[in-house]
C-alpha cells in the first residue's frame, strides 16, 4: 500500500470507524491490514475478504482471512452484516463496478458505509486486470445508479506536505505519478529537492528541474 493510500483515509474515513462496529475489509495486502493497524480498536470486529486468484498468493498472512470467494460479485455474506465494508486499491481490478457496489451495498447495513480508495494517477498494474481511474464525477454517476448516498468523495495528494512539512509546494514541480519514494529512495528524492532549489535560483537553469512525483487517489464514502 503506497503513502496516500493511508493520508487519505486517516484525513476523511477515520472518524467513521466507532466502537464496538463490525467491519470487512475487501482485498487486505497483509493482515491485520495497514488500515486496521491505523484505527487500532480491538472492539472493532474486522473480519477480511479475497478472492482466489494470484494475489492471493502474495498476501501474507492469508490464513487470517475470514472469507475466501472465487465470485468477485456475490460473496457468501447475509444481508445488512456490516456496518462497514472498506477496499483500498481493489476497485480498479474490479470489471463490473456496478454489480460489485450493489454486492457492498447488499452486505451493509441500512445505515452501513462502503468506503473505497482508488487510485487515479497510478501506472497501469494488472491484478489481474487493471480497468478504472474515476474522479468523484464518476462515482456520483455510481451511486446514483445504485441507489447510494454520497458522504465523501474528493481525489488528492497528501504525500509531499506529510514527507517534508517545512517546505513549500508551490516552490516545486509536483506531478501525479507513483507513490513519492516508490520507484526513489528517501536519499535520491531529497538529492533531487535540493537540485531543484539550485536550479530555481537562476531562470536559465529551471528548464532542468526535476518534477516531483506523487500519488493522487480518489476516497469515496457512500452511505446505504
Amino acid at each position: 500500500m503506497h503513502l496516500n493510500c493511508q493520508l487519505i483515509f486517516k484525513k476523511y474515513a477515520l472518524p467513521f470507524f466507532k466502537s464496538g462496529t463490525k467491519v470487512l475489509e475487501i482485498g487486505p495486502l497483509n493482515s491485520p491490514s495497514a488500515y486496521q493497524k491505523i484505527i487500532n480498536d480491538q472492539s472493532i470486529e474486522w473480519q477480511t475478504l479475497n478472492l482466489i486468484n494470484w494475489t492471493l498468493d502474495d498476501m501474507k498472512n492469508k490464513d487470517r482471512l475470514t472469507i475466501i470467494t472465487n465470485d468477485p460479485y456475490h460473496y457468501p455474506v447475509p444481508d445488512n452484516t456490516y456496518d462497514i465494508v472498506i477496499s483500498g486499491s481493489v476497485m480498479e481490478h474490479v470489471e463490473d463496478i456496478i454489480n460489485w457496489y450493489r454486492e457492498l451495498k447488499r452486505i451493509i447495513k441500512q445505515g452501513g458505509y462502503i468506503i473505497t480508495i482508488l487510485p487515479v494517477s497510478w501506472p497501469y498494474h494488472e491484478a489481474p486486470v487493471d480497468c478504472w481511474r474515476i474522479f468523484p464525477d464518476g462515482f456520483n454517476n455510481i451511486f446514483s445508479t445504485v441507489e447510494l448516498k454520497k458522504i465523501i468523495c474528493i481525489f488528492d495528494s497528501f504525500e509531499f506536505e506529510a514527507c517534508y512539512p517545512s517546505l513549500n509546494k508551490v516552490n516545486f514541480e509536483i506531478i501525479p505519478g507513483r507513490s513519492i519514494y516508490w520507484a526513489k529512495s528517501k536519499t535520491q528524492v531529497n538529492s533531487q529537492l535540493r537540485w531543484n532549489q539550485l536550479m530555481r535560483r537562476i531562470p536559465f537553469f529551471r528548464r532542468f528541474i526535476i518534477p516531483i512525483e506523487v500519488a493522487y487517489d480518489t476516497i469515496s464514502i457512500a452511505q446505504k
